[in-house]
This record gives C-alpha cells, structure tokens and sequence, in this order.
C-alpha cells in the first residue's frame, strides 16, 4: 500500500499539488469536462422521470412501470464492477468513453420502442454505460484532485443537477405534451457531444493509465463472475416481484441464490453488519439512496393518476429539491462543518425519513399539491448533505490502487438498493391494484372502479423506515481506533490470505 494520502496520485511525489480551487487554472478544464458529465445525467434523469408515466401508458406497461426504472440499475450492477477493474487497470478514460456511448445508445433504443419490454432493453442498455460512467468519474477524482478539493467537486456535481432539476421536467413535460415523450430520450444523446469534447482530452493528460503500470492487466474473473451473479440475481428478483404469481417464486429463488454470495463477495468484509469504516460508509449510500429514489419514482405516477397533474407539473414539483440537494451538498463541502460531518448525515437522513413518510399526504383530497414539493425540498436537501459525503469519506478512506474497486463498491450499494426497494415497491404497488392505474384524474382497476390510495401508500410508508435505518448506520462511519468487535481475528486471517493488490471485499 502506498504511503501517500489515499486517493492521491503517486506523481505527487515528485510535483507539488498544484494550487487553486476546482476552476483553478490548473482544474479548470478538467472540472468543466466532467461536470458536464454530470449535467447530462443529471438532465437525463428528471426528464425521464418526467415521461416515463405517459411512456408507460402509451406503450400499455403501467404494470412494468418500476420495471421501467430498476432495469437501469439492475445492468448498471455489472458495469460498476467491470468499470473499476478496467479504471484501475487501464485508466478511467477507455470505460467512460464507452459508457457514454452505450448511455446514448440506450436512449435511443427507448425512444424507438413499440413494446414496454423494448423500452426497457433501452434503459437497461442506458444504465450498462452509466454503471461504466459514474465509477470511471470517482477514480478521476481521486487521482487528479488534492483530497482538499474532494468536496467542493462533489459540492459542484450537486449543483450541476440545479438547472436540470428546474429545466429539465418543464422542458420534458413541455415536449412530452406538444412533440411526444419519444423525442425527451431522442433528444438527449445530442448533449454527448459536449462532455466528449471537453472532458476526456482532460482526462487524457491528469488521470489515464493505471496507478501502477507494473500491475497485473487481467481482470479479475472472480470478481467479473461476481458481478454477473449480482446483475442476473437482480434482474430475477425484480421479474418475480412484477409477476405476482405463485410461479414466479422459482425465478425469485434462483435470483436470491445468485444475488446473495455475489453481494458478500463484493462488498467490502462487514457492510450489512453495519461494521464501523469503510463497510458502514458503503452501506449508507445503499439506503439513503434506496429509501428515496424508491419512492422518488412513484411521486410523478401518484400525481397524475391520483391529483390530475399533467406531466409537466407532476414533473416540476421535484425541481425545488434539485436547488436543496445542491444546498445540502455545498454545506457538507465547508471546511468548517468537516468535523460536524456525522451528524450532518444522521440529520440529513432524518430529513429524507420525513419528506417520504409526509410525500402520501397528498393522496387527500383537501391537501394542496405544493405540500408535496416543500416536503421533497426538506428530504432533498438531507440527501445532499448524505450523499456527497460519502462519496468524500469513501475517496478519504481508500488508498490509490483501491480506488476504482472501493468506488465500484460504493455505486453497486446505491444500485442494488434501487434494485431491491424498487422491486418491492413495485410488487406491494401491483398486489394493491396498482398496475391497473388508468389515464384520466383518477386511477381505475380492472373493474372500473376507483384505484385505492394504500398502492401508493405501500411504497411510501416502508420506503420511510428504511431511511429511519440510515439515520442509524450514520452514526458509525468513523472507522475504529482499534480492532475490538468479535471478527476482528477473523478479518486479520482473512486479510492475510488475500494477494496484496486485492482489497477487502467479503461481506
């Protein structure tokens, strides 16, 4: 393990760290580059979300309609792992070149389709390249930025998602009302070019090739079969849990079955123990994340269906919580608040507890819509104080050679947790005559009679529990000061018996 900072290129031992902040002259280039990576996924996401519930409806797959966003993590899980072995190994540009493509790729394969089961190939296409994408961005951070700088160029991805939080739900409903949601995916790859441009002759000359060009080239087949287990396991899970017959349980074994052993063999030694470090740092961004983008999903579907928002409005009542996340995240960025950072994040994932337990509040009649927008401000604004500080303590707490795997970590928690809550949202949801919502003010079942409420109720109410848990975990991401728990001899062995340029990863 290199002596140096984690997370710090190895170069600086010969080159004093360069001055300035993140639009220093020495960054400036670079920080545009990947920030305006940021930006397209970031206007990618609220206008989808935006068209996804017209989409849905049009291709008659309201039923698939968690279906719709899940399979975007559920392939994602793949090319995480595969994107920080191919970062560390080779560099990060090669696996954000490609994943920005596969990312356009998907888009158009959705917004071609006739079928909701081709639309979905599409966003599982689009979540391949972004699983490539966001890993290949957390290893360029680590090498090409001082570990001072790590939260302000966190601070400024928050921030880019400001305009497409505002822009991008008035500009998808806008298009999806006048033009058809087809051209909100249609339009989106021509904002490729942009990031292509700027970011990766950057790239090129701060963060590419490996840490160490003696290391070994080869992947390693463990973990990529690993990562397989993980994205098929999830795929399976998510099919049963849409399927609610009892057949589907055969599917949803087999999925348990791969999904379990590739999760412990990838996360690192302690995650669902909640293990102090590194493990609890790793499983917070699963459930901070999990807890609101599950229910951050049904919200567009809740107020067009239940409340008669068009999509343009439904859309635009997230856009507050695009200027709060950004707020959070500055807040967290202050040097002055660092030693203040754990209980930021527990208040910050009390914040997301209570914007989910307060979201379903609307699906009463005499409660204005704008509750709803405030409420998901306040839960926004903890998400950034949460997130972008785990993704600083996971750079602080990972050496140089680590990074790409440690991030890829990070990512598959946040996915995986998608996966999973999104399919159990989605299955409760269909179970209580969900998938048969209908296209006027109020949702119909099959029979024609009104949709009751407790389908989205369903979704909301354990997706707040589960935020409740984070607030817990957020109170053990200091690492230990000394080995005291019970695995401790155990951890030590199994440390010992793993190569040297392998890190951690049994949970």
């Amino acid at each position: 393990m290199s002596a140096l900072e984690p997370g710090i290129s190895e170069t600086a031992d010969a080159v004093p760290p360069p001055q300035g902040g993140i639009l220093g002259p020495a960054y400036r280039t670079l920080s545009v580059g990947i920030i305006s990576v940021i930006f397209l996924i970031a206007f990618e996401a609220t206008a989808v979300g935006t068209a996804m519930p017209v989409a849905a409806r049009e291709l008659e797959g309201i039923g698939l309609y968690a279906f719709g966003f899940s399979a975007y993590f559920t392939t994602s899980l793949f090319a995480m792992v595969l994107s920080g072995q191919w970062a560390d190994r080779q560099g990060p540009l090669r696996p954000l070149t490609v994943g920005i493509g596969a990312f356009a790729a998907g888009l158009v394969c959705s917004g071609t389709a006739q079928l909701m089961g081709v639309f979905v190939v599409g966003r599982a296409v689009q979540g391949f390249g972004g699983g490539l994408v966001i890993v290949a961005l957390y290893v360029v951070i680590s090498r090409a930025y001082e570990e001072r700088l790590r939260p302000a160029i966190m601070a400024a991805f928050a921030a880019s998602w400001v305009v497409p939080s505002i822009v991008g739900p008035l500009a998808a409903g806008t298009v999806t009302e006048h033009l058809g949601w087809r051209w909100v995916f249609l339009g989106i790859p021509a904002l490729v070019v942009v990031p292509l441009l700027v970011a990766l002759p950057a790239i090129r000359r701060t963060a590419s090739g490996p840490v160490d060009p003696g290391a070994p080239v080869a992947f390693d087949r463990r973990r990529i079969r690993l990562a397989l287990g993980i994205s098929m396991g999830a795929g399976l899970l998510q099919y049963a849990a849409q399927d609610l017959r009892w057949l589907s349980l055969l599917p949803g074994v087999v999925g348990a079955a791969l999904l379990v052993p590739a999760v412990l063999g990838l996360l690192p030694r302690g995650t669902y123990r909640a293990r102090r470090g590194l493990p609890s740092v790793v499983l917070l961004r699963g459930v901070a994340a999990g807890a609101f983008i599950g229910a951050e999903s049904f919200v567009p579907l809740m107020l067009v269906t239940q409340r008669g928002l068009s999509p343009t409005w439904a859309g635009f009542s997230l856009a507050l919580g695009g200027v709060t996340w950004a707020a959070g995240s500055w807040v967290q960025s202050q040097g002055r608040t660092a030693p203040y950072r754990e209980r930021l994040m527990v208040s910050g994932m009390v914040m997301v507890a209570l914007a989910i337990a307060a979201a379903p509040a609307v699906l009463i009649e005499a409660v204005p819509v704008w509750t709803l927008a405030l409420a998901w401000a306040v839960g926004s604004l903890g998400m950034g104080l949460v997130i972008g500080s785990t993704s600083v303590l996971l750079l602080k707490l990972s050496a140089p050679e680590e990074a790409g795997a440690n991030s890829a970590a990070l990512q598959i928690s946040d996915a995986l947790a998608n996966v999973v809550l999104l399919a159990a949202g989605g299955a409760a949801f269909a179970a209580l005559g969900g998938g048969a919502v209908g296209t006027g003010h109020v949702a119909a079942s099959a029979d024609g009679s009104a949709s009751h409420p407790a389908a989205f109720l369903v979704v909301f109410l354990p997706m707040a529990c589960v935020a409740l848990v984070g607030a817990w975990v957020a109170t053990r991401l200091d690492p230990p000061s000394a080995e005291t728990d019970a695995d401790a001899d155990a951890d030590a062995e199994d440390e010992a018996a793993r190569t040297p340029r392998t890190p951690p990863k049994t949970a």
